[in-house]
């Protein structure tokens, strides 16, 4: 059997089609590598625009943290004459001590009154707040009794209220009961803290489980004893966290103190550098170095204290980890 001349053009014709089909197959093949190379290509020059956008990012972060703490510390160096005429980021001539001398003399010595009563009022206010709140978190955590659920709403509803609000309302309680003007206008009230019973109740829902408890009634032990004895060494990272919290907010606060307290012997660290600042200049000293070089010295205590409370939090994100 031989081939007509219209057999031999379909077969020539079908050929051709097929040679068209691969060529076109081959050129979408090209295009679609040629895609994925530029998709890759811009996926990368985006991957790179982010990093260098997040590190410009930090950078700018950094410089704004680390900028004011940088002037105070050399600021505090300076002398009267320096601080105003030299450089305000760079080092000049080094009078830190002599700036230290005359800030602990000044008023004979008022500034160690100072820092002495922010201590008091900080630690004292700092760990009565942290007792307060773990107790009164561990039983709205522990414990079901009639009236939880309101308490609880009242505790979360009180965050809603400006602590500015509270001023006058706090300031005629003080002087009716007594303690307007002492020592104990500044602790009392800084035992009583919604937010740190909030977390101590969060933290502690998630910290001890309710069999524990039951084991140790099954052993003997009283409700109080296994607060103190077990209940506390648990809560060691919530305990931190709030101490370390309410130490910072009672040794920065200056509205409290410049309402319920008027002796300045009595004064915080902060509200007298203030009282230094207001009035500028003195006839022998220049009370503005005074005040650079206290306000550095006033922040070693939270510095020190930050540095000594890391290991719980450390303790405590390795635990949730195993978790």
């Amino acid at each position: 059997m031989t081939l007509t001349d219209v057999d031999r053009a379909a077969l020539e014709t079908t050929d051709e089609v097929k040679r068209t089909e691969r060529g076109a197959l081959r050129a979408s093949r090209r295009r679609q590598r040629r895609g994925d190379a530029g998709d890759h290509s811009g996926l990368a020059a985006s991957r790179g625009g982010s990093k260098w956008f997040v590190l410009i990012g930090l950078i700018l972060f950094t410089i704004y943290s680390v900028g004011p703490a940088w002037w105070l510390i050399v600021s505090a160096t300076k002398s009267k004459e320096q601080l105003y005429t030299t450089n305000g980021l760079w080092f000049a001539d080094f009078n830190l001590f002599e700036n230290l001398s005359s800030l602990f003399t000044y008023q004979d010595g008022i500034f160690g009154v100072w820092l002495g009563n922010s201590t008091l009022y900080a630690l004292a206010g700092a760990a009565g707040q942290t007792l307060v709140a773990l107790a009164a978190g561990y039983g709205l955590a522990m414990y079901q009794f009639r009236g939880k659920g309101t308490s609880m709403a009242f505790i979360i509803g009180s965050f809603l209220i400006p602590g500015a609000l509270l001023t006058i309302p706090s300031y005629l309680l003080f002087v009716q009961i007594g303690i307007y003007d002492t020592v104990w206008a500044m602790i009392l009230p800084a035992f009583f803290g919604p937010f740190s019973v909030y977390l101590a109740k969060v933290y502690t829902e998630g910290a001890m489980p309710p069999e524990l408890m039951e084991a140790a009634r099954i052993d003997g032990a009283g409700e109080y004893r296994i607060f103190f004895s077990i209940g506390l060494r648990l809560l060691t990272t919530a305990g931190a966290t709030v101490f370390l919290l309410h130490f910072v907010a009672i040794w920065n606060a200056f509205f409290g103190p410049l309402v319920f307290l008027r002796a300045a012997e009595r004064w915080p660290v902060m509200l007298g550098l203030y009282s230094w600042l207001q009035r500028g200049t003195d006839s022998t000293v220049d009370l503005t170095s005074l005040v650079i070089t206290g306000s550095l010295v006033a922040t070693i205590p939270m510095v020190l204290l930050m540095v000594a409370m890391q290991r719980y939090w450390r303790a405590g994100v390795t635990m949730g980890s195993l978790k």
